[in-house]
């Protein structure tokens, strides 16, 4: 892969760098509508492509949290056209990595030392390049270490880059003012966490040994004293990625084990510990000879708060004799509902979340679940293209806390999909049926 020489590292860099893009995007509208004016029967394939491919190319090299949020909306199926998802998706773990020069400047400039003088040997070839940072292989005193190294400026150019992306999120998304503020506003504060290093370092540390009980699961050791704000380094964990793991075809009983262990982290986070790993993307995950599951990321850590997981989970599953007026206060207290609707709008909106509660919940309502029927997940999608077609349900609704939740459980839902995994759904989801 092509490696990266140079970053715009400035406002004024960046803005300018975003600024010709819109330019490029500008141009092949006007030569789209140009050729469809001769063949008035011209699909948006060619355009949407061309897009894709100039917007890519931007935020790939800006990096940070531009191209994270282009990394986000490839994990939404069904938000985006293929073309945008697919190209985006490129972000998950194939970013152009950054030059020798670059690495071996940001070691001296973070830990005073080149990483030559650091380790005992020091791999300048990426092993994996994404959206914040790239990771090097290294080892000190024989042990084997993954060294995780943040692109420059991309901790300082956050709230910047949001707002420079507001009007491709705009075209793309179609959502309203309030609800991109509201979005944008969570995203800017999980990625300002996700780029301290040093709050990583603790968020591993601490799930890693609250889920050591687990079965079949995988956490890496960390080290402080070669690590910092911008610098990680962390145990080597061998371990197919978990996409190649599933397009190598595994057999059943694997797709199950893996699918379990994934179920249980996130189950047991979200109902025992209160917070979830909410970057649920494959790159995130290893699968090692054995079927174990590896964890090599912590950046993006959410708490959910007491009130809303009550309120969520009920919704979910709610506790036997639960009628109407319940979920719809649930509803409220999840800002789903609004105490200035009328009543019709109240009719209209409980009806549409109890659907979508029917589709999201299902795999908690028996002890197993096969993750392979074709039909749940198309449900979601079914259900998620057509409210994008409902004009009332392009209003801002719903806690910020959703954006994160929701985006964790699609995310793993997706995962154990393509897996076509079978799992105990009901292991760690509740202690007695009840809401804790």
């Amino acid at each position: 892969m092509k490696e990266q020489n140079s970053m715009s590292v400035s406002k004024v860099e960046r803005s300018m760098k975003l600024l010709g893009t819109g330019f490029k995007v500008g141009a092949n509208y006007i030569k789209h509508y140009s050729q469809k004016m001769v063949n008035p029967h011209k699909d948006r394939t060619d355009l949407d492509e061309a897009n894709a491919s100039d917007i890519y190319d931007t935020l790939s090299h800006l990096k940070g949290s531009a191209l994270k949020v282009a990394q986000m909306l490839s994990m939404d199926k069904g938000i985006l056209p293929g073309a945008y998802s697919d190209k985006f998706s490129l972000s998950l773990n194939s970013a152009p990595p950054l030059s020798g020069p670059l690495i071996i400047k940001t070691f001296q400039r973070h830990l005073g030392k080149s990483p030559f003088e650091i380790f005992d040997t020091f791999d300048m070839q990426a092993a994996h390049a994404a959206s914040i940072g790239q990771v090097h292989r290294a080892s000190k005193d024989g042990v084997l270490l993954a060294v995780k190294i943040q692109y420059p400026g991309v901790a300082d150019s956050i709230s910047s880059d949001l707002k420079m992306v507001k009007p491709f999120a705009f075209r793309l998304l179609g959502m309203s003012e309030s609800e991109l503020a509201v979005y944008l506003k969570e995203v800017e504060d999980k990625l300002i966490e996700e780029t301290d290093y040093v709050n990583e370092l603790k968020q591993g540390t601490f799930i890693g040994d609250a889920c050591n009980g687990l079965e079949s699961l995988r956490f890496p050791k960390y080290f402080p004293e070669y690590s910092n704000g911008r610098i990680l380094t962390m145990e080597w964990l061998d371990g197919q990625p978990l996409r190649d793991f599933i397009l190598s075809e595994p057999n059943q009983d694997l797709r199950n084990k893996v699918g379990q262990a994934l179920w249980d982290f996130y189950s047991f986070q979200q109902h025992e510990l209160k917070l979830i790993h909410a970057d649920p993307h494959p790159g995130n995950f290893l699968v090692d000879h054995n079927g174990n599951l590896a964890i090599v990321d912590f950046g993006c850590v959410k708490e959910i708060p007491a009130d809303f997981y009550h309120a969520f989970f009920s919704l979910v599953y709610p506790p036997e004799g639960t009628g109407l007026p319940e979920m719809q206060e649930w509803m409220f207290q999840l800002e789903m509902l609004n105490k200035k609707d009328d009543p019709a709008k109240i009719k209209f909106f409980t009806s549409m979340y109890l659907e979508m509660i029917g589709l999201f919940g299902k795999p908690y309502l028996n002890e197993t679940f096969d993750f392979g029927d074709p039909g749940f997940i198309t449900g979601l999608y079914s259900f998620g293209e057509k409210a994008t077609k409902i004009p009332e349900l392009r209003e801002a609704r719903g806690s910020r806390h959703f954006i994160y939740v929701n985006r964790t459980n699609f995310g793993l839902y997706n995962i154990l999909h393509e897996l076509k995994a079978e799992v105990n759904t009901g292991k760690f989801s509740f202690h007695t049926g009840e809401i804790v």
